[in-house]
């Protein structure tokens, strides 16, 4: 294996940022394809892998990407639920699959669904079906692994199964929850994935996979009630909540925005379980055996409270959020531009000032006025945006890339800026940036809101809540100072006692 060259497309998302690190662990050689490289800037891998810029449809950077590969790992998959998201991961798989075939690629290697035959699937289950089925007929041997729900740290299916069982301490369901599901914990997952590099050339098919146990949604919901130390829920199953209702309350009462909350839900319309284990007959079962259900809650629980977890659904990509980073200098880039900005002087070290910043939102929040800042975050939700629960990963340390409450990290220089796109429902783009300078007596704060408008809607809207900016972000730029310079006289009396 040592020398071989896998390729991984989706690197920035939940299975293959962490199947990146283990193929190289095993000697292979990385590549990754990425349509932002800026999201892999603080992973630690970085510097051990080729990075290529494109997306799959992109038929020069596909072929590019391609080039020499050995092994080829299809992990992308479109969480839209609007316009034609179904013939663009068809466009992307073809793409890659004339790619791998005219390079020679000896395997690629998919992480598709477990799905029910002779049934009427789900928009977003039939094409994954295709997509793999495109794969399984491009000319090179192919491994379509299908599995169900993931457990693990931050994965969306066990964040949903989280917020529902700690949020409700009754549960109203859909029929679904009476349905059998076979979970698999992640790190089974990315054995499997590992392992199906070096399948014989004559296997081109697909295999599902699963952990040992077989439950009913609801049980999964009680079985994390246990691990988590929480009282037994009781579920009432009703008939009325459809695929399209049960999204909506799935939205409101925990951090899985709408557009991400749909194809989890429409997936658990049938049973979705192992049909066939085929998959032993190529690769044997890790050798510690396939995680339990209850065993994969307990080690996802566990990466929680050590604040160790890998990666994350809510670095995903958000649908009709703002990509585009900050101009250097918005005036003198065609657009209206409207600004707030403060500043306030500190005795705190740069240092101290920083770590308040760095640490912002998530629990921790924006030191002012939480009520409003709720407020924002449930009115974002009821209009189907991401809302101000998805938190932040770490508690003290943000990443490039990675999502804070209903922003995103743009731009992160330690301990000098950051910045922050707005990825809530807006009628324009917005984003917060936060900085510190050293000065002779300590150090200064900046802190600049920055709104591109986007037509009178738009402009409306600014107008609309500047009076709020007045006791928003003055009590946040106050309240940040002052916790710095507590920091700081903690620290004082710390080095005196000592």
């Amino acid at each position: 294996m040592t020398g071989q060259l896998a390729l991984v497309t989706g690197a920035t998302g939940y299975v293959g940022g962490r199947l990146v690190p283990r193929l190289l662990e095993a000697g292979y050689r990385v590549r990754v394809i990425v349509r932002s490289p800026q999201k892999l800037t603080d992973v630690p891998w970085l510097n051990r892998v080729e990075v290529v810029t494109g997306n799959l449809k992109d038929t020069a950077a596909v072929a590019e990407a391609s080039a020499a590969v050995d092994v080829a790992y299809y992990l992308v998959h479109s969480m839209t639920s609007h316009g034609d998201f179904d013939e663009e991961e068809m466009a992307a798989a073809r793409n890659v699959a004339a790619a791998a075939r005219k390079a020679g690629v000896s395997r690629i290697v998919y992480l598709g669904g477990l799905h029910p035959d002779g049934v009427t699937l789900s928009r977003h289950l039939r094409s994954r079906v295709a997509v793999g089925n495109a794969l399984l007929e491009s000319g090179v041997p192919t491994a379509a692994l299908q599995a169900g729900v993931i457990i693990g740290s931050g994965s969306a299916s066990f964040e949903m199964i989280r917020h529902l069982t700690e949020v409700l301490p009754y549960m109203p369901a859909p029929r679904w929850v009476r349905n059998k599901v076979q979970p698999i914990a992640v790190r089974d997952v990315l054995y499997y994935l590992l392992a199906a590099a070096q399948l014989p050339s004559g296997v081109n098919r697909t295999l599902d996979i699963g952990g040992p146990d077989v439950l009913r949604y609801g049980q999964m919901m009680n079985g994390y009630a246990l691990e988590a130390g929480l009282k037994q829920r009781p579920i009432a199953s009703l008939p009325v909540l459809t695929p399209w209702l049960a999204s909506q309350w799935v939205n409101l009462v925990t951090p899985i925005p709408r557009r991400l909350a749909v194809p989890i839900i429409e997936s658990l319309q049938f049973d979705c379980v192992v049909t066939e284990r085929d998959i032993d007959q190529y690769i044997p079962p890790p050798a510690e055996g396939l995680l339990s259900y209850r065993r994969s809650v307990r080690l996802a629980l566990a990466r929680m409270r050590d604040a160790d977890v890998e990666t994350s659904w809510q670095n995903a990509s958000v649908e009709d959020a703002p990509s585009d980073p900050l101009p250097s200098d918005p005036d003198w880039a065609g657009h209206t531009v409207y600004t707030d900005l403060k500043q306030r002087e500190t005795s705190a070290s740069v240092g101290q000032l920083w770590a308040v910043i760095e640490g912002i939102g998530g629990r921790n929040g924006w030191y002012s006025f939480p009520l409003a800042w709720a407020l924002r975050g449930w009115i974002d939700k009821l209009f189907g945006g991401v809302g101000l629960r998805r938190g932040r990963r770490h508690a003290e340390r943000l990443s490039t890339g990675e999502v804070l409450d209903f922003w995103r990290v743009e731009r992160l220089e330690r301990p000098r800026s950051l910045r922050l796109r707005a990825e809530m429902r807006l009628p324009g783009r917005a984003w917060l940036e936060l900085e510190t300078e050293p000065t002779p007596t300590g150090a200064r704060y900046r802190q600049r809101a920055v709104y591109f408008p986007r037509g009178l809607s738009g402009r409306l809207y600014w107008f609309a809540i500047l009076p709020f900016h007045g006791i928003i972000f003055n009590g946040m730029a106050n309240r940040i100072v002052l916790e710095a310079e507590q920091r700081a006289v903690s620290a004082e009396t710390v080095t005196v006692d000592a």
